[in-house]
């Protein structure tokens, strides 16, 4: 169709008399016929670029069956933080000195927490800095969360070791050694209070 299309021009070209030929001096008509303007399409940067332009994804991290073991066991086992800690608050308040078995109920209580915080500071932290080091996504709720449990960690053991005597030795020092005791243990059971409640409610 373009052949007939230019052949038909040519040829009214050539029998129409009226027509008028630019002189051979004439450069900027005959660059303008010689030359025909092209026209330059710009490709939209899509497509030009669709491989190099797509946004990076970032990779799933696929955790180990071990780790998955001790993710639950970390989870399930810190269901029963706030239970122990109101029990060992309570038990701690009412203390007068002479129920004997209200204090074992308190150490029982106590160790209770003790192992409790133990068996998720290995879970969590053997999580959270081998395979859980490369999860960067909640990684800085995760770290939180595991420093404020170790902090409350070496409380409770400072707690324990700063319970009160009523033994000839500890007689006198026996009302003091109760005020550090229970400063201790609250502060210890608040710091663990808040690690726990940043990880329930930021649903981790």
């Amino acid at each position: 169709m373009t052949v007939l299309f230019v052949a038909s021009s040519a040829r009214a070209d050539l029998i129409d008399p009226r027509r008028s030929w630019p002189s051979c001096s004439d450069d900027g008509n005959h660059a303008a016929l010689a030359a025909p303007a092209l026209t330059t399409y710009a490709f939209p940067a899509t497509l030009r670029y669709q491989d190099g332009g797509q946004p990076v994804h970032s990779v799933a991290i696929e955790h180990s069956d071990a780790y998955q073991t001790r993710a639950k066991i970390h989870k399930w086992a810190s269901f029963a933080t706030l239970p122990l800690f109101a029990a060992e608050v309570a038990l701690g308040q009412s203390l007068d000195g002479s129920n004997d078995s209200k204090k074992g109920a308190h150490a029982f209580v106590g160790a209770g927490i003790v192992g409790l915080f133990g068996v998720n500071t290995v879970t969590g932290a053997w999580n959270l800095f081998g395979e859980g080091r490369q999860d960067t996504q909640g990684r800085k709720l995760r770290l939180v969360h595991g420093l404020l449990m170790m902090v409350a960690d070496v409380g409770f053991l400072a707690t324990a070791s700063a319970a009160p005597s009523t033994g000839r030795n500890g007689a006198v020092t026996f009302e003091a050694d109760k005020t550090t005791h229970r400063n201790l243990a609250i502060a210890s059971v608040s710091v663990g209070t808040v690690g726990y409640l940043m990880m329930l409610f930021g649903n981790r």
